[in-house]
């Protein structure tokens, strides 16, 4: 293609035109911009003529290869025909690539428009570093499974705006995690209050002022997301604002204790559905994630046992703080972390005189929560037994400092002459000992005679 033949050179991004170092990076390393076989350096070839070892096809111009510009440009226009609605691919392939394939599809058709939209990704980095096969960061979506979830990576991705980068990290993944869970914990809640709703027209509640401010504000994050998600995808937006929407619930319920069930079922349905929009949900539950089970029939069936169990654990964990009964509260305990985990169902404790929370959750991340308490556990007691025997180390050294005395603390051979306390009057050659020297002296002698009291205590102690 010769620019001087006319056309369009950067439609996409007309500030290139002419940047040779922007053609340079784009064109590759194995392509030479500043060719004096040109007639313009921002000239592009459709074929090139295939070197000694190198692929090649039998053309009218002999044997060579198509440029890599062409490729793409031949395909869509097989495939799709001489124009399309979308057009997508990495932010480094604007320019040239796309704006030269632009040029050869519309030179080929004689048209003006060949896309109608363009969309350019931003890149994937890993830890900081753009993803590279050369930098040996290289990772699979495979790989990237067998470390976390579908549903924790799709939450990663739409933490970030498709057009921006993404960085794939440790700290970025469990970002994501502490948000599934927070969804998570938020949609067992509202099971848990939802269970104990009746029936018919009593269950329908006039709502509060407090009510009415939820309410109000659950229609401006319908109102925020709807606006986000038509303002180019942007998802980071809607994820953050569904988050504030279960802040504002959590806020309402501190205060609210018998809240409107009615109210906090509208806010999780929206939740879920957005969710389940994103990919985020998969399961066709009203509320929640949901499982791989019946999940829906199987939290009608339980509730009304666990509900029974939790009430009347209640009962007896109250008494039991009353009557001071350490064994019975260690078997409510019991029941509460190990028992009920093994069996999916989660019971969080109140207030002294408030009903646990209880809900129907998945067993393994009940397990999983359950190891990792028990490791941080472990690693507390660790540390505190490694301070234990720091401390008892230190004070043994103490003891043992202590077993000298005062008076005979300076006498070795860096002095000749002592007085009657034991303070050095003339050094190892006999020069006297000057006034500064003394007062620091006296003042290591005052701090060894406190160590000395203290020792000769702990073996009067001893003897007793």
């Amino acid at each position: 293609i010769n620019a001087e033949y006319g056309g369009y050179l950067a439609k996409l991004k007309p500030e290139s035109v002419g940047d040779l170092d922007a053609l340079a990076e784009g064109e590759g390393k194995f392509t030479d911009v500043k060719s004096k076989e040109k007639k313009n350096q921002v000239d592009f070839a459709l074929w090139k003529a295939s070197k000694p070892g190198e692929p090649f096809w039998e053309s009218p111009w002999g044997r060579g290869r198509p440029g890599w510009h062409i490729e793409c440009s031949a395909m869509a226009d097989s495939i799709c025909g001489g124009k399309m609605d979308i057009h997508s691919g990495g932010e480094d392939l604007l320019f040239p690539h796309h704006d030269n394939e632009i040029l050869q599809a519309e030179g080929y058709s004689n048209s003006k428009q060949w896309v109608n939209y363009f969309i350019h990704a931003g890149h994937l980095s890993i830890e900081g570093c753009k993803m590279s096969k050369s930098l040996k960061n290289f990772i699979t979506i495979k790989d990237a499974l067998k470390k976390n979830t579908g549903r924790q990576l799709r939450i990663h991705f739409l933490s970030h705006s498709w057009r921006g980068g993404l960085d794939y990290s440790e700290s970025a993944m469990s970002e994501a995690v502490n948000t599934e869970k927070y969804f998570n914990d938020f949609f067992l809640l509202v099971k848990y209050h939802q269970s104990s709703l009746g029936e018919g027209i009593s269950s329908f509640v006039k709502l509060s002022e407090l009510e009415l401010a939820l309410h109000a504000k659950l229609q401006d994050c319908q109102r925020i997301v709807h606006e986000a998600l038509c303002d180019s995808f942007d998802t980071p937006t809607a994820m953050r604002t569904l988050k504030t929407i279960l802040s504002d619930t959590y806020s309402y319920l501190s205060v609210q204790k018998e809240p409107n069930v009615r109210l906090l079922v509208q806010v999780a349905v929206y939740v879920t559905k957005i969710l389940s929009v994103f990919g985020v949900v998969t399961s066709s539950d009203r509320i929640g994630f949901g499982s791989g089970t019946d999940t829906h029939s199987t939290d009608e069936v339980a509730m009304p046992f666990v509900r029974a169990l939790s009430q009347f654990r209640d009962e007896v964990r109250t008494s039991a703080i009353q009557l001071k009964a350490g064994s019975i509260l260690k078997s409510c305990d019991e029941l509460r972390d190990n028992v009920l985990p093994e069996l999916g169902v989660r019971l969080e404790d109140r207030e002294l005189g408030e009903a646990a929370v209880f809900k129907i959750d998945d067993k393994e991340t009940l397990l999983r929560e359950k190891k990792q308490r028990q490791e941080e556990l472990a690693r507390k007691e660790k540390e505190k037994a490694e301070k234990a025997a720091a401390k008892e180390k230190a004070a043994k050294e103490k003891l043992e400092k202590g077993k000298l005395s005062p008076m005979e603390m300076f006498r070795n051979d860096l002095y000749t002459a002592w007085d009657e306390t034991g303070i050095p009057t003339l050094d190892a050659k006999g020069t006297p000992i000057t006034n500064s020297q003394v007062k620091k002296l006296k003042k290591l002698q005052l701090a060894q005679d406190k160590l000395h009291k203290q020792y000769l205590q702990h073996i009067s102690d001893l003897e007793i």
